[in-house]
């Protein structure tokens, strides 16, 4: 019998992980296996507040699903539900369907080059600068590192950390916590600085500053960006660097279109995650080849993860075992 299923699912973090507008010690998300006579699929989200979503509003959509399970499919899903967690989680989940149906990864089936090892950016939780710094030194195996700030004293927190870890390269990521006229102070304090990127300094959907798009560091879209008809529109407000998440395309199907459509722009484009399980990032990995900054930390943040889940050493991600997610199970 066909089915379709949703599940809630919580997993400790390691640490406290704050941001500019919240603090969670543990994460929420959403699975959702599709299964269709012998064979199933998984896919998870992580629903976020920001975008207007709880776990239980994820459920609801995927309930909505039930009644036209027969005909539900990769094809047919985006005109079902909006671009957000929940289609990703069963976009996600169908494509892991579609390769135990076919006997093909998820990978050939997309004609994308198997995933493979990348450096990957590793986050520190917005903290007072002598503390950041302290978690910059523990972190001695990423080379690249992001950290949360709250505002223009994220200035000093950045400053600590370059400091304590001189070999790093940072992604600063304000969360929406500047004012457009705080960001040319905040970039000509950096400029000589190993800062690869400035993620979402201000708020989405306000341009930035006139001249921001010819100054260093790149200014990164992230809340600002969910799928390819956004491009042109973040283009025009000067951002040059753009942060692809499968849960705010909406899925693996739109992150691929979107990451084409960024490269073909001249984005520079870092791939990124929600904090969450393997289970998210697995799919996720498949759009490495695109991306020229990985942050794919999310479930190293876990104080534990799936048995088989992604490879976290040395600062690389690597891809899980074909037997977690995308490939053809028995």
């Amino acid at each position: 019998m066909d089915t379709i299923k949703c599940e809630i699912v919580s997993w400790p973090l390691k640490e406290p992980f704050r941001i500019s507008r919240s603090v969670i010690s543990d994460v929420i998300v959403v699975v959702v296996t599709v299964t269709k006579g012998p064979y199933s699929g998984r896919g998870e989200c992580r629903p976020y507040p920001r975008y207007n979503e709880t776990p239980e509003s994820v459920c609801a959509q995927i309930e909505s699903l039930k009644s036209e399970l027969a005909t539900l499919s990769l094809e047919t899903l985006g005109g079902r539900l909006e671009n957000g967690a929940a289609r990703n989680a069963a976009n996600c989940a169908l494509w892991d369907l579609q390769a135990q149906i076919t006997g093909k990864s998820v990978s050939q089936l997309l004609a994308l080059p198997p995933p493979k090892a990348r450096e990957t950016a590793f986050t520190l939780s917005l903290d007072k600068p002598e503390n950041m710094a302290k978690a910059a030194k523990a972190a001695a195996q990423y080379k690249h590192l992001k950290i949360k700030i709250g505002g223009l004293d994220g200035l000093g927190c950045a400053l600590a950390v370059l400091t304590a870890r001189p070999d790093a390269k940072l992604i600063i990521d304000a969360n929406e916590a500047l004012a457009p006229a705080q960001l040319a102070e905040f970039q000509l304090a950096l400029a000589e600085h190993s800062v690869a990127l400035i993620e979402q300094p201000i708020a989405a959907g306000t341009p930035l500053p006139e001249g921001t798009e010819n100054s260093l560091p790149l200014i990164c879209a992230d809340e600002s960006l969910h799928t390819k008809d956004d491009l042109q529109r973040l283009w025009n407000e000067g951002y040059r660097a753009v942060n692809i998440k499968l849960d705010k395309a909406g899925g693996l199907s739109e992150a691929i279109e979107l990451a084409a459509c960024a490269k073909a722009m001249g984005f520079t484009i870092m791939l990124g995650c929600m904090v969450s399980s393997s289970l998210s990032i697995a799919p996720a990995l498949l759009l490495e080849s695109y991306a020229d900054v990985i942050d794919l930390d999310g479930a190293a943040l876990l104080s534990r993860d799936h048995l088989g889940g992604m490879i976290y050493e040395n600062g690389m991600v690597a891809p899980a075992p074909e037997s977690f997610w995308g490939h053809p199970r028995g």
